[in-house]
């Protein structure tokens, strides 16, 4: 599958920079101890993944493969399908299985504490990624969902226009951090614009067959509905899919996380205005880099924040490729 890459400058404040992995790839000097370590003994890393239920997760995986594969580590992935007792018994699993370092996506921040105590136990660091935990962890690899949430909602108030007018918000998890980082900062942004009100929709658990049954709720009720923003892409291009079956298309929608077809749909028509980048392959790979980085015994920082800007008409046509999620690579030196 031939990708076409998108480098584009990061925006103010990466916490850490890796420079291994300013491409994706690693330098001759950073690989070379993994190596050699491989040819004696194969590191674990452990990876409990929330859910794969969305595509996001599903490219995160990939990401964070390719990435293990490239420095000679073996990754045990589990995904907890969105349960958490089951989570916490995978966790259980790879801790018997010996991995070096625990990645974890959790469920929910809190429930899987009992876990985090048998591997602090056990003497394997955590490490967390796209969602953190409330404590346990030596570092968490992410992006600033407020700030992708702030961006896109910047985008819309301007957008509006004075008239501002109703706006639905498609929710994410209740109770989930990315979910609150996403709601408040967009919140923050659409406040540029003092006559835009928001209608907080349900949780449709940022699955796009969800979002269409809420939207065809919500559009029947909010009839006078100006705008629709949605806490990922994929309930994004839910909600787009009945508006414009129910020719609506006035009504202008956003989303986060640079899904390529919403990217495509910003370039290509008015309807869909702006998403926020969130590659999740390189989040993946960056995952990776921080955990053979703890094992070396390298000191990382506490948040590892991989990067974000805004997509919309002015970019989105060149950030259009083949790939599930437009590449978004930000140089990142680590220490």
């Amino acid at each position: 599958m031939k990708i076409r890459r998108i480098i584009l400058a990061a925006t103010a404040g990466l916490t850490f920079v890796l420079a291994a992995c300013s491409s994706g790839g690693t330098s001759t000097e950073d690989s070379a101890a993994p190596a050699e370590n491989a040819a004696s003994e194969t590191v674990k890393i452990g990876f409990s993944q929330v859910t794969m239920q969305s595509p996001f997760y599903v490219e995160l995986q990939k990401g964070a493969e390719a990435a293990a594969e490239a420095m000679g580590a073996e990754l045990l992935f589990v995904d907890a399908n969105g349960d958490v007792e089951k989570q916490n018994n995978d966790i259980q699993d790879l801790i018997t299985q010996g991995v070096k370092v625990l990645i974890l996506n959790p469920v929910n921040p809190e429930a899987v504490a009992p876990s985090l105590e048998a591997a602090k136990a056990a003497g394997i660091p955590v490490i967390t990624v796209d969602r953190p935990v409330t404590s346990g962890a030596v570092a968490h690899i992410g992006r600033d969902n407020k700030t992708m949430g702030k961006l896109v909602g910047q985008a819309l108030a301007k957008a509006l226009g004075a008239d501002g007018g109703k706006i639905i918000e498609l929710q994410g998890d209740a109770g989930g951090v990315v979910m609150a980082d996403r709601r408040d900062g967009f919140a923050d942004g659409i406040k540029d614009n003092a006559k835009a009100k928001i209608v907080r929709g349900p949780y449709a658990e940022y699955v796009r067959a969800n979002a269409v049954t809420a939207m065809q709720d919500l559009l029947q009720s909010n009839p006078d509905v100006k705008a629709v923003y949605a806490h990922n892409d994929d309930m994004a291009l839910g909600a787009l899919q009945v508006l414009q079956e129910a020719g609506r298309t006035d009504v202008l929608v956003c989303g986060v996380d640079g899904l390529g077809e919403a990217l495509t749909a910003i370039a290509n028509g008015d309807q869909y205005i702006a998403t926020a980048f969130n590659d999740p392959r390189y989040l993946g790979d960056v995952t990776i880099q921080v955990a053979m980085a703890l094992i070396d015994g390298k000191t990382v920082p506490a948040f590892v924040d991989a990067g974000t800007q805004l997509a919309d008409k002015s970019n989105a046509a060149g950030a259009v490729s083949d790939a599930l999620f437009a590449e978004y690579r930000p140089t990142l030196n680590f220490g």
